[in-house]
């Protein structure tokens, strides 16, 4: 990294801003020519129908500058993959419908650009560190060069997603959910390090036209933050975009750890940084939910004044296929609120031990419920089976602390994306047109 450079520009709309950074962090020193290129978005999750992408999703505006740039370059060979989280198992086609939304389409028939769902493609076994293999899309195995696009964020389990996280998204669903393991050394910020690992040559845009705090989805808080950062280097391109989201990369457990990898320190004293100065840009952004002092219910719900029930905060080994339905639970629980609950919690996870003390214990997941198969405890234990949980089962377990929902609730992704969407009327920096091509 002694020799990487790492470019940080203003974003402005049709200003060739992409171009630019790439230009002045020399981001395609290593672009072969006539390379058959990969170009991975983050698109965390497709709803079919209006819901907050800003700072959750990779822009169109910044994919369709990046096309144009690579074929100035010359090439010709190029896709763009993702591997979008299926919410329900039993989807299909989930590539299609996001490609079709975010304007894919049209540069496919514009630029000649090919699109990959990384669900409809074969994997192949990476061994990633001595004893732990993973499975990554053979399309970016086989390619000469990947275009990394993350989105400036923060995240609520490893502090910042950019774009060696990114690189999740070329896992199958059994190494995604490895990577969130119980093991406190190989953990997830362990796994997260190892990623580079498959990497092929490679270049990092960071899309910062819009950032987030308490990432990576849609119940966070986004902001317009108009910046664009690139490296050739997806380590020096993610410490600088840490700094810029307010956190020190050293604080930052696989950035150290991905350094350390590489003989480096996880400092700026090994590249150089042209363009803004991190000082001009940086704006500090929360990744964590607050809880209360003991960590057994959102702080929130405990200002509500929300009493008898637990619901211990989350942890690394909670992963994305539960995630969504806990935020649900949180609503409903927090919404539903009359007189205090008997003596009940919720565990997540794949670590948290059941509370003899407690009247019912609710497990959540299929992780949950396996690890305490045989708990033989004093209190009520009530299972939420399923990867992802039942919904119907989900139902049933709030219904057992006095809740009626239907469980068509906990499926329809739809209705809490068009929610969130209110939060957003009559402010007009949130803008869906950057997540359209024209």
């Amino acid at each position: 990294m002694d020799n990487a450079i790492v470019a940080i520009h203003k974003y402005k709309r049709n200003n060739e801003t992409v171009k630019k950074a790439v230009e002045n962090s020399n981001a395609f020193e290593n672009l072969p020519k006539k390379a058959k290129v990969i170009i991975k978005p983050n698109i965390v999750v497709w709803l079919n129908g209006p819901y907050p992408k800003w700072g959750v999703i990779t822009t169109s505006a910044i994919m369709e500058e990046t096309v144009v740039l690579l074929k100035e370059y010359g090439i010709d060979d190029i896709s763009i993959a993702e591997g979008s989280l299926q919410l329900n198992p039993k989807d299909k086609h989930i590539g299609q419908k996001t490609f079709e939304g975010l304007g894919y389409n049209k540069l496919k028939k514009r630029y000649g650009i090919k699109l990959i769902d990384v669900w409809e493609r074969p994997f192949e076994k990476v061994e990633v560190a001595e004893g732990i293999h993973l499975k990554v899309n053979s399309d970016l195995m086989a390619s000469d060069f990947l275009v990394n696009l993350p989105v400036l964020k923060t995240h609520a389990q490893v502090k910042v997603s950019l774009g060696i996280k990114n690189l999740k998204g070329f896992l199958n669903v059994t190494s995604r959910k490895k990577c969130h393991n119980a093991d406190l050394e190989k953990d997830l910020e362990y796994m997260v390090s190892r990623l580079p690992q498959f990497l092929p040559p490679s270049a990092t845009i960071i899309d910062g036209i819009y950032t987030i705090e308490r990432g990576p989805s849609f119940d966070g808080k986004p902001r317009k933050s108009d910046l664009v950062i690139a490296s050739s280097n997806v380590l020096a391109a993610d410490m600088v975009g840490a700094k810029v989201l307010g956190h020190d990369p050293s604080d930052i457990p696989y950035l150290v750890k991905t350094a350390s990898d590489q003989g480096l320190r996880a400092d700026f004293s090994q590249f150089e940084i042209t363009g803004e100065k991190i000082e001009d840009v940086a704006s500090f952004h929360n990744y964590d939910f607050p809880y209360n002092e003991d960590n057994t219910l959102p702080l929130n719900m405990e200002k509500m004044g929300i009493k008898g029930i637990k619901f211990h905060k989350y942890d690394s080994t909670l992963c994305t296929y539960c995630s969504p339905l806990i935020g649900m639970l949180l609503t409903i629980i927090a919404m539903s609120y009359k007189e205090p609950f008997d003596n009940v919690e919720f565990l997540t996870g794949k670590r948290l031990k059941p509370s003899p003390d407690m009247a019912k214990t609710i497990l959540v997941g299929q992780c949950m419920c396996a690890l305490h198969k045989d708990y033989a405890g004093p209190q009520e234990i009530v299972k939420i089976k399923g990867c992802p949980p039942d919904p119907k089962k989900a139902a049933l377990a709030l219904k057992g602390i006095g809740i009626d929902v239907d469980p068509s609730f906990f499926s329809n992704f739809e209705m809490a994306g068009a929610f969130m969407m209110d939060r957003f009327k009559d402010k007009p920096e949130f803008d869906d047109t950057f997540y359209t091509i024209e």
